[in-house]
């Protein structure tokens, strides 16, 4: 995997790629990076643009609340999203997913593809994330 940034996909990410993702590094596969797009401590939803180097995704994990969840605005590149038990959608720029509370799942960008998603946290009470095992590297290939 290489974080050297393709000049292409880094004009199509209007957002920016931000920093190292080393607060959550641990639960990534591969370099991704953060950059956070609201920053008002009165906003109740977290925006982030979130990067991910070719082949790099996160762990599967749960927003826990009650109510909230996650948006995916995918903005550049191609990546995965998969939710537990079901099978894996192909995100492309303009892909919209809607993440429910409490629903296992994975995101990242594909083997060939640098990838970014907007990453909105719908506010809930009692919200959390359990950070969960890896993607297996065999069901990942396998995509």
């Amino acid at each position: 995997m290489s974080t050297t940034l393709d000049p292409a996909f880094q004009e199509a990410n209007a957002f920016g790629i931000g920093e190292p993702n080393t607060a959550y590094a641990r639960y990534f596969s591969g370099a991704s990076f953060l950059n956070p797009l609201v920053t008002d401590p009165e906003c109740v939803v977290g925006v982030h643009n979130v990067t991910f180097e070719p082949g790099c995704r996160n762990n599967w994990h749960v927003h826990h609340a009650t109510a909230g969840g996650q948006v995916l605005l995918c903005t550049a590149g191609s990546g995965w999203y998969q939710a537990d038990g079901e099978e894996a959608v192909s995100l492309e720029p303009g892909s919209v997913v809607f993440v429910p509370a409490g629903v296992k799942h994975w995101h990242g960008a594909k083997a060939g593809s640098w990838f970014s998603h907007i990453a909105l946290t719908v506010p809930g009470e009692n919200s959390s994330t359990e950070w969960l095992e890896p993607v297996d590297d065999e069901r990942y290939a396998a995509l």
